[in-house]
């Protein structure tokens, strides 16, 4: 009898949340006060936006995908931080990972009114860019001076996401 077989998820399960959390606390405290990577966002519209031309706003940057439904389920939270925040200097863009169909992108930005920019990462550049990112969700917090603060694999405690949002919107230029 396998060991797998014996055991099932439960063995599997007894070794990945472990892993997955040293991944989270790696990732969320390697934020330090690294410079956002230099990135050119492809927007929906087909505009496209520099990381340059954030500096001085707070910038939550958000990889995702339409299939994720960590992804899926984070987004009213995300709409939500964004509308309480917009007109403080605030902005928010979500990455659609390069395996996302750009029609399944499109369709769900539009079929939920997404009030912040969406962009597509047809070659998966910018996910090379920000650390290589593979796993939706992930999160960045780019401060006005362009700095990486914080990051997060999956959906963060939006609580305290808003407190440091703050912190970081009363801090100058």
């Amino acid at each position: 009898m396998k060991l797998t077989s014996l055991y099932g998820p439960r063995l599997r399960a007894r070794f990945m949340y472990p892993l997955l959390l040293c991944m989270a606390v790696f990732i969320g405290g390697c934020g330090g006060q690294r410079a956002a990577p230099a990135s050119t966002f492809l927007l929906l519209d087909g505009s496209t936006l520099t990381t340059s031309e954030l500096r001085g706003k707070v910038v939550l940057v958000n990889f995702w995908a339409t299939s994720c439904t960590s992804c899926v389920a984070e987004m009213p939270d995300l709409i939500a931080t964004h509308e309480k925040y917009a007109d403080r200097g605030f902005e928010t863009i979500a990455v659609a990972m390069s395996y996302d169909p750009p029609a399944f992108v499109v369709n769900f930005a539009d079929s939920r009114d997404l009030p912040f920019k969406v962009a597509i990462d047809k070659s998966g550049e910018v996910a090379r860019q920000w650390g290589d990112v593979k796993l939706t969700p992930t999160t960045f917090v780019v401060n006005k001076k362009g700095q990486v603060l914080k990051s997060f694999v999956g959906p963060p405690d939006f609580v305290a996401l808003h407190r440091f949002i703050d912190t970081l919107l009363a801090e100058p230029s």
